[in-house]
């Protein structure tokens, strides 16, 4: 049963809920403290929740120290460092299986850096247990919006999700944002899957994949300072986009 909206559901009740949050971290030594700062704030608030904080090879900073440090010193933070990781996917990844094992509930993916908004954790965690199997992160539904970036990057995203939804028939607003959130057996699932993506499309992949699931989107505020993508970033999204339109059109679609 697919569902999209542009609101928030109403707030739930103070609970604790088990929910684990999944955060990539590479040459973040600079934003590390207002970053782990403001996701304080928020488990504080929630009485619950914990963070896995992945590491790899492409970060060349005292990011893993201070990682390390943290969870020394706070249990609801986890490093995870992680040599094997060859790419940002291989990261999140790594980052799922470890939440998986531990079994948590709910689980919710946060780029770092203040990207996305520590604040904005309870309006993806609430659909999750009031029954949904995905919260998507929208900058494109009402009370969405993409700060502190330039056009050429606000035209990817939006572009990359007109050309998604057009060629694969998706119907979301938002197919390329990374705050998101699932159900522990929906993580469970796409584990098992070989992801084609080996960037940030990874993202709109997964979001075709589970697009027979219950899902809704939350806006959410995401600030994009730098206006890079790279090349072969670009050139992996379409190679990803094109493969699955042809399953498409053979009527061969594949879906989780």
């Amino acid at each position: 049963m697919q569902i999209w909206c542009t609101y928030y559901l109403p707030q739930l009740a103070a609970m604790k809920h088990d929910f684990a949050v999944i955060t990539p971290m590479a040459n973040e030594e600079k934003d590390f403290s207002p970053f782990v700062n403001a996701l304080t704030v928020v488990l504080n608030e929630m009485q619950s929740g914990r963070v896995y904080l992945i590491v790899d090879n492409a970060s060349k900073d005292r990011t893993l120290h201070l990682c390390q440090d943290l969870a020394m010193q706070d249990n609801r933070f986890v490093a995870v460092w992680a040599p094997e990781s060859k790419n940002v996917v291989d990261a999140y990844l790594i980052g799922y299986r470890n939440a998986a094992t531990a079994k948590h509930e709910y689980i919710i993916e946060m780029d770092a850096g203040l990207s996305h908004d520590p604040k904005s954790l309870r309006h993806l965690l609430n659909p999750l247990v009031q029954g949904y199997d995905c919260t998507f992160g929208s900058r494109f539904t009402k009370g969405g919006a993409i700060l502190d970036t330039n056009l050429k990057r606000t035209v990817l995203s939006k572009g990359g999700t007109l050309l998604t939804n057009l060629l694969l028939g998706t119907k979301l607003k938002d197919m390329t944002s990374g705050y998101q959130g699932f159900r522990l057996e929906v993580v469970e699932r796409f584990l098992t899957y070989k992801l084609l993506s080996k960037a940030h499309f990874y993202q709109t992949e997964l979001r075709y994949l589970l697009r027979k699931t219950r899902y809704i989107e939350v806006p959410i505020h995401y600030r994009s300072p730098s206006p890079r993508v790279s090349k072969k970033a670009v050139k992996n999204a379409l190679h990803v986009l094109l493969y699955y339109f042809r399953k498409r059109i053979l009527f061969k679609s594949i879906s989780l």
